[in-house]
């Protein structure tokens, strides 16, 4: 019960370097391109959920927003298997570092937005100041609008590390007490084993959800601009 509860989200290092880049490439190892004119039943229902998700995330989009389905894809694919990985036993999970989850959400809003002042300069301005909009409310409205807009990377990012990290810190704390209480009291240890186990059946369904969660709101952003 003495250790440091966050130091499983630790970057960990090997004879003093970093590994946190082999780990963030380990997840494409479980997507392996197919060679075969038959695949294999992992291969089968990997690419039947792949061609899923795209379908439903693409519906809503036009010619140029479904140009980004090979990277909407790949983005829902790396932070689910990461948050999956993450849930291991002795593991670190690269998606409860906010620089990283900040790594990915700049760069892909950074893109929709600029995408959106290209080729929609005049209703990209107009979502600064929605019409019939008071002349004297105009400065404050438009400074809000402008604080909204760059604060969406942030909250895409700051909602993706909050999720992972309280639960990790959840079953940290849970598995912790499990372990204290065997020596004290079997059947309280029993039930709280009982709770550790329906966290992480909880856990599973929460690293899927956040990824297609993040990866809908690049979409929204994207379809908004295209």
């Amino acid at each position: 019960m003495n250790e440091n509860l966050f130091a499983s989200f630790m970057a960990p290092t090997l004879l003093g370097l970093p590994v946190v880049i082999l780990i963030i490439m380990f997840p494409t190892i479980l997507f392996p391109s197919p060679k075969r004119l038959i695949n294999n039943r992992i291969i089968t229902i990997q690419q039947w959920l792949i061609k899923l998700t795209l379908k439903q995330m693409m519906t809503i989009h036009s010619v140029k927003g479904r140009s980004w389905s090979l990277m909407l894809i790949t983005l829902i694919l790396f932070i689910g298997t990461t948050n999956l990985l993450g849930l291991l036993p002795h593991s670190f999970t690269p998606t409860t570092q906010l620089s990283m989850n900040l790594a990915m959400a700049v760069p892909l809003w950074a893109g929709a937005v600029i995408l959106g002042f290209r080729h929609k300069t005049k209703m990209s301005l107009a979502h600064f100041l929605p019409q019939g909009t008071p002349i004297i409310l105009i400065p404050m409205l438009v400074i809000i609008e402008t604080i909204s807009l760059f604060i969406q990377p942030m909250a895409l990012a700051v909602r993706l590390t909050a999720n992972i990290t309280a639960g990790h810190l959840l079953m940290h704390l849970i598995g912790g007490a499990t372990s204290a209480l065997l020596s004290i009291s079997t059947p309280a240890a029993l039930t709280t084993f009982i709770i550790l186990l329906l966290l992480t059946m909880l856990e599973f369904a929460v690293a899927l959800i956040q990824a297609y969660v993040f990866t809908l709101l690049v979409s929204l952003y994207l379809h908004d601009n295209t």
